[in-house]
């Protein structure tokens, strides 16, 4: 709330919050673009996070990501295709398109994703084939974009670039209202899979075991990991690494492998993680995503460094 563009003291700013005298632009900067910046960044962190953690354990994978169903890939698909396609057909002179935007079809790409795996899911047993599908289709959109990326135009591409970089100051109060609520139901799908990601922590036999009903509580798990990574990609664009590291990170900090205790800890470790990501990008000027791959780039060593200590 402090830094950015303009300065603000936090007397200020406490000013603001309590009712006391301060001008009016100080005012419209605060709750028009500070405030909505961080809590966007608040809940990107929460989403990224814990769609990190349910990933790690379902696959049994330390490497494990948000990104990991495609469904990034298939944002950046609706993405890259609405950013070449409405213009070369002319769709741009239509409101409603234009109101759709690239958060829109971002979104549209991902539910397609999201559908592509729910179904998946439920034909494949092993869990190793879901993976692999999942990266087949992360590998078959990424291809797609890159041919449109060749044959977009300088202005095209650089507005897909922009988008790829992740942001969290492009979010309207309208947006933000939209992406409230489905990050709600994606995090409420994620709690009441607690218990279904502890008995999986044993291996998917010993779940099964337990008379776990292993195809519905991987489905709602990839239902809730899908919503809120593909919300967020689709606001937001791909902002990488958070999922990938603020799981392991917590269960450092907590020193505590139970989802009871995990999921809450990686909510509030994500949220710090993001909005001090955030900080520093503001300071210096740069995308959300340098400064997230900076901090996610050693927690990933230090994890490869940790299972090559085990396995030898």
């Amino acid at each position: 709330m402090v830094t950015g563009d303009t300065f603000i003291p936090i007397s200020k700013i406490w000013a603001v919050f309590t009712g006391g005298e301060c001008d009016e632009m100080t005012r419209n900067i605060l709750f028009s673009i500070r405030l909505l910046r961080v809590i966007v960044a608040v809940l990107v962190g929460v989403a990224l996070s814990v769609s990190g953690l349910q990933m790690q354990t379902v696959f049994q994978n330390p490497l494990a990501d948000p990104y990991l169903l495609g469904v990034s890939s298939g944002a950046g698909l609706g993405v890259a295709l609405f950013i070449l396609g409405a213009p070369l057909l002319g769709w741009v002179e239509f409101p409603l398109l234009q109101s759709l935007g690239v958060v829109g079809s971002g979104w549209i790409g991902a539910v397609v994703i999201l559908v592509g795996v729910a179904i998946i899911s439920q034909k494949v047993k092993n869990i190793l084939g879901v993976l692999i599908m999942g990266v087949m289709i992360g590998y078959v959109a990424g291809a797609i974009i890159q041919i449109l990326q060749y044959l977009s135009s300088a202005e095209q591409l650089k507005m897909f670039t922009l988008w790829s970089m992740g942001s969290l100051s492009h979010i309207t109060v309208t947006q933000l209202c939209i992406m409230i609520p489905i990050l709600f139901i994606g995090l409420l799908i994620s709690i009441a899979c607690i218990k279904a990601l502890n008995l999986l922590l044993l291996g998917e036999n010993y779940a099964r075991s337990m008379g776990m009903n292993i195809k519905r509580s991987r489905t709602l798990i990839f239902l809730s990991t899908a919503l809120l990574t593909g919300t967020v990609t689709a606001f937001c664009g791909p902002v990488g690494f958070i999922g990938l590291a603020v799981p392991h990170i917590t269960r450092l900090l907590f020193n505590n492998a139970d989802h009871r205790v995990l999921v809450p800890g990686t909510m509030l470790t994500g949220l710090i993680s993001m909005l001090l990501c955030d900080i520093i990008a503001k300071k210096f000027l740069l995308p959300v995503n340098c400064i997230t791959a900076l901090l996610g780039v050693p927690v990933i060593l230090w994890v490869i460094a940790k299972n090559l200590r085990i396995i030898k």
